[in-house]
């Protein structure tokens, strides 16, 4: 398991499209990803789940995954949103 923390900078925060921008990448990976904001866990592959979480500018989220790909689809998505979540 593989988990790391990160304060989301996007100015629209994880709503609308860089959410599905978010599921999408997650989407690609065979592991189990999620992602916690607050004490909120919710599927990282799910557009209605991610949405759930409201999170906006400035929001601590930790994204984790466990499966065989697991460091691989944290980095990636630790990257998009570091990227300012535009498409990969």
């Amino acid at each position: 398991m593989v988990e790391k923390t990160i304060t989301i900078t996007n100015p629209e925060g994880l709503h609308a499209r860089p959410a599905a921008l978010f599921v999408q990448t997650a989407g690609k990976f065979t592991s189990n990803v999620w992602i916690k904001a607050g004490e909120k866990k919710v599927n990282a592959k799910s557009i209605m789940g991610l949405m759930s979480l409201a999170v906006s500018q400035g929001t601590e989220v930790v994204i984790g995954a466990e499966g065989e790909d697991e460091e691989k689809a944290v980095n990636e998505l630790i990257d998009l949103v570091t990227s300012g979540l535009e498409e990969v």
